[in-house]
């Protein structure tokens, strides 16, 4: 389906991520962390979403585990840059498919 985010029309599946990478950019990054209760993005947060982009590219597994191990933030920093579904929320925001392993 078709959403309106940041003045820009993407599509989005029922649970509102992104189905096509392509669409994403940092506007709609800054809008979806503002409608997540997330923000605004600030350094660890880029890192976090260009990680996150760089891995589903190679079509890497993302975990929370995988995350607190990359070198890029552990996982409590994680947890405080994305609180309440630190993994669900960053790809989300980052445009990329939810996780396999998030509810």
């Amino acid at each position: 389906m078709n959403k309106e985010i940041a003045g820009t029309t993407v599509e989005v599946n029922e649970e509102g991520y992104l189905t096509d990478m392509s669409q994403w950019n940092e506007a709609i990054a800054a809008a979806i962390a503002a409608e997540e209760g997330v923000g605004p993005l600030g350094d660890g947060h880029w890192k976090v979403i260009r990680y996150l982009r760089e891995q589903q590219a190679k079509g890497a597994a993302l975990t929370i585990r995988s995350m607190g191990k990359s070198g890029i933030v552990t996982t409590k920093e994680l947890y405080d840059l994305f609180p309440g579904g630190p993994l669900k929320k960053s790809s989300k925001i980052a445009g990329i498919p939810k996780p396999v392993g998030c509810i």
